[in-house]
């Protein structure tokens, strides 16, 4: 079974939303790296590589429903940021966006009774309670931290683990 016009839509959409979101994430990364932050930079880069993998995701569920996906322009992303802690609230923020774009993606699929994609959305579903769940972990602990120095070369060390 093809997709409907509408779902090809969505989920075309999406793959650029998850491009977009990988240039954003790689976009902090450069910031980071700039101002000497390597571990901060190290997470959001792993971020960009995640993003890519859900695009890509997208893309081969959509091949395999018959569809030829339709790469979309992108705008380009913010370049800098006042502070690390408001970069980390960005990326909460956009996760928190394309949560409500895959749940979207999910109510159109009940909607038009497509098992398949409803079956293929839910692991994205499942996926960005984790996303959300780990960008507002690390906003709490620089909220917590405050201004202390010491406190947020831990974190970037911290963050810099993340393989």
């Amino acid at each position: 079974m093809k997709l409907s016009k509408e779902m090809f839509e969505l989920l075309n959409e999406q793959v650029r939303n998850e491009f977009g979101a990988a240039y954003l994430y790689l976009s902090m990364a450069a910031d980071f790296e700039s101002k000497g932050f390597n571990g901060f930079s190290n997470w959001m880069k792993l971020q960009a590589k995640e993003e890519t993998e859900h695009a890509m995701k997208i893309y081969g569920y959509m091949n395999e429903r018959g569809a030829k996906v339709k790469l979309l322009a992108m705008s380009e992303p913010q370049s800098s940021w006042s502070s690390c802690l408001n970069a980390f609230k960005d990326a909460l923020g956009h996760e928190q966006m394309v949560t409500s774009q895959i749940n979207n993606i999910f109510e159109s699929a009940q909607k038009e009774k497509d098992y398949a994609t409803l079956s293929f959305i839910k692991w994205y579903v499942d996926e960005q309670v984790e996303e959300e769940s780990n960008a507002q972990e690390i906003v709490d602990k620089f909220e917590f931290l405050g201004e202390d120095k010491k406190a947020l070369y831990m974190l970037n060390k911290e963050l810099g683990q993340r393989q």
